[in-house]
This record gives structure tokens, sequence and C-alpha cells, in this order.
């Protein structure tokens, strides 16, 4: 498959698949190269799996370093679920349990980057015992209408002239504050929070769910601003302030129903000093 791209496709592209390779990282909290061997173990699967023209159309839509993974190989191999978490943990040289739960990861990130009736067409191809490996992704299918995350600096600006910060400052305030966040919800909120956030917001995220492996930790308020603070290099009066500024950003990025499910997951404290 050839590819013709100018500087802006190539920024782009190259954009789409670090986000693609960090959802299996969040979803999976692996490292990046563990992240790439699990998508191209399980598109290499998905490829044998599917029909040629499944794949081909499915490869046009991904950035091309996912695509050639998904390179078609012929008619459509009829083996079920058991025997596709096989062949994935072969290739990834790993056990069965582990394959499922990236795979898993995997269809969830396609789920993301994907137009939602390609996600549909999919799942419609395969039959119903794969509905484990592919119940998350078919919850997560992306909103063709839902708007565009809003770009970083905008984010930064809003947040640093809250907290009366450069903005290398506000910069480290909000991935201070995402990071503690992401330690003290649980790992499905993460992510949720990662769909709506500009994509060079999710390696704090990342960071936080690997060091909790998605389950929340509880802590208290002085507790969260001792991370923020540790993690900023400032004094804890200070983290508070600069926290309650990126909530208060977060609060215009967030759609309403993210926004209510992470408050939920909050300290009832917590939520009313920060938003």
């Amino acid at each position: 498959m050839s590819h013709l791209f100018d500087d802006d496709d190539e920024d782009d592209d190259s954009s789409r698949y670090e986000r693609f390779i960090t959802t299996i990282q969040q979803r999976a909290a692996v490292s990046w190269p563990k992240a790439e061997r699990a998508a191209e173990a399980t598109l290499a699967t998905l490829s044998e799996r599917i029909s040629s023209g499944t794949a081909r159309d499915l490869a046009r839509s991904l950035p091309r370093d996912a695509a050639r993974w998904l390179e078609p190989r012929g008619d459509a191999r009829r083996f079920d679920a058991v025997e596709f978490v096989r062949r994935v943990a072969e290739r990834e040289a790993t056990d069965p349990a582990t394959a499922e739960w990236h795979a898993q990861a995997v269809f969830v990130a396609l789920a993301q980057l994907l137009r939602g009736d390609e996600i549909a067409g999919l799942i419609a191809e395969l039959p119903n015992d794969y509905a484990p490996l592919l119940a998350d992704a078919a919850a997560d299918r992306r909103d063709a209408t839902a708007p565009e995350p809003l770009p970083l600096d905008v984010i930064v600006e809003r947040v640093g002239g809250r907290a009366g910060l450069d903005r290398p400052g506000a910069r480290r305030a909000l991935e201070a504050v995402l990071e503690a966040l992401a330690e003290r919800v649980a790992g499905g909120e993460v992510d949720d929070l990662a769909a709506v956030l500009p994509d060079e917001l999710r390696q704090p995220l990342a960071r936080g769910r690997e060091r909790t492996r998605g389950k929340a930790q509880r802590m208290s308020l002085d507790e969260f601003i001792a991370r923020v603070a540790e993690r900023e290099g400032v004094t804890d009066e200070a983290a508070l302030e600069h926290a309650q500024a990126v909530f208060t950003t977060l609060r215009e990025v967030i759609p309403d129903k993210e926004w209510s499910d992470l408050l939920a997951e909050l300290p009832r404290g917590c939520a009313e000093i920060l938003r």
C-alpha cells in the first residue's frame, strides 16, 4: 500500500499513531514497546480472521505504521475467539490471559481511532464468541459528532492565567495534577479523560495509570495536593492554587458526562474545593 503525504499529513499520521499506541499503553498498563507488540500481534491475527476487503477498508483509516500490520492475508479463516487469543499470545510470546487483556486494549484503541460505523462493521463480521474481546470497544466507539479536544496551548494558557504561571509552569502544573488524578481514579475513568484531552496530555495520565495498574488509590485532599506539590517542586499552598486552576479549566474542556463521572470518583470535600 502506497501513501503520499505532505508535511501536515505526516504530522497528523504520526499523531494518530502515537494516540493509538498510547491508548493501548493506558488500557493494558504496559510500556510503549509492549503496546506496539500487542498492536502488531492483534492486528496481524485480525487480518487472518476477517475478509480481505474489510482488512483493506480498516487499513485505509489507520495511521500507516499500524496499517501495515493489517495487510490482507487472503480469504477469512474461520477460527473462534479462543484460537484468536492463542495466535495473539504466540505472536507476543506471552500467555493467553495476558494476550486476551492486550487484545481487548487494542480493540478499544481501534474504536477510539476509527469511525463508529467502521467498528460496527468489524463487530458484525465476527461471531458472538468474540463479544468479550470486543465489549469495551463497542462501548467506547468514538462519537463522530463529538467536538475535537481543545489545543494544548489553549488549555495551558487558561491554566496559566488562572494560576499566575508562565507557560512552562502552567504545563508542569497541568501534568502534575493529571498524573495524580490518574492515580486517584479508576483506569476506565482515566481512559475517558484521555479521550477528550489533547494527545500531548496522555503521557502524564499514562504514568499515573501505570503506577496503580488502573486501580484507584484512596487518598485525601492533602495527600493529593502533596503529590502535585512534589511533582511541581512547589509548596502545598501553591500546589492547591494550581490544582484549582487546572480543575476549573478541565471543567471547560471535559463534556458534562465525563465531568460528572470524574467528580463522582473524588471524595466530596476534594470535589468541592477543586472544582
